[in-house]
């Protein structure tokens, strides 16, 4: 806990078998109260590892329900396990849980309530190993969206991120896509709500076991980027009524 607050991990997994146990070793347990995995049916020994190092909260889909599928699963369990704040940090070992601490304390003190681990901020994604062209579409679509949703962000692309949990009750997610394009549409609801958002510089990981989507699947996701950035643009100057921002 920090200033009384109750923190949970959720781990989104698919085919984290080689990757678990280090992220897991990492994780500050003097400031986490609880783990959750969620596995979205994957191919690997993902389940075993989960359980051979001691996590309890184990939610495993039956069959691929997609990403933005598994943090749904993710973030209802931390509801009904109360959490005060959630961090969902991938099992890849891509983003490094050391920093949990200094993103939950943003939120503990009521300073921020969302904080994301921005790769941009450290120029430490090239230096990381992310492909060129993942970084220049990362670096247009952030432009973009900055200029459509009217915020400043580095970067809207992280998959690290730290919710004030009272946030998330007041999104209806369940309706948001299944896919990649979730993480997108839950940051575009949080600036709908006027929520506070934070960045701190992260340093990025990419390597063979780290997860990445394919080249069509990244030209998939981005236009899923740009259709939520438009409909959030078209809501706020009321040109439009669009599902993603239905009830906030």
């Amino acid at each position: 806990m920090i200033n009384n607050k109750k923190i949970i991990v959720v781990l989104p997994a698919y085919n984290a078998g080689k990757t678990l146990q280090k992220t897991f070793e990492e994780i500050p347990f003097d400031v986490v109260d609880d783990l959750i995995l969620t596995d979205d049916f994957s191919n690997d020994e993902t389940i075993e590892v989960a359980k051979k190092i001691g996590i309890k909260n184990i939610i495993a889909h039956d069959k691929n329900k997609g990403y933005g599928a598994n943090q749904k699963s993710c973030y209802q369990k931390a509801f009904e396990l109360n959490a005060d704040i959630i961090v969902m940090l991938h099992p890849d070992y891509q983003y490094t849980p050391k920093l949990i601490p200094a993103m939950c304390s943003l939120v503990a003190n009521d300073l921020y309530d969302v904080v994301l681990g921005s790769r941009i901020l450290s120029k430490g994604a090239l230096k990381g190993g992310m492909p060129l062209y993942k970084y220049i579409s990362n670096r247009i679509l952030t432009f973009i969206q900055n200029v459509l949703m009217n915020q400043k962000l580095s970067e809207y692309h992280t998959g690290y991120r730290c919710f004030d949990a009272q946030l998330l009750q007041k999104i209806d997610f369940e309706n948001n896509s299944d896919d990649f394009v979730f993480d997108n549409e839950i940051i575009a609801q949080c600036c709908f709500l006027n929520a506070k958002i934070g960045e701190i510089s992260c340093p990025a990981n990419y390597f063979e076991e780290a997860s990445s989507i394919n080249f069509s699947r990244s030209i998939t996701y981005g236009l899923g980027v740009l259709r939520v950035s438009i409909s959030y643009f078209l809501q706020k100057i009321k040109l439009g009524s669009f599902p993603v921002f239905k009830n906030l």
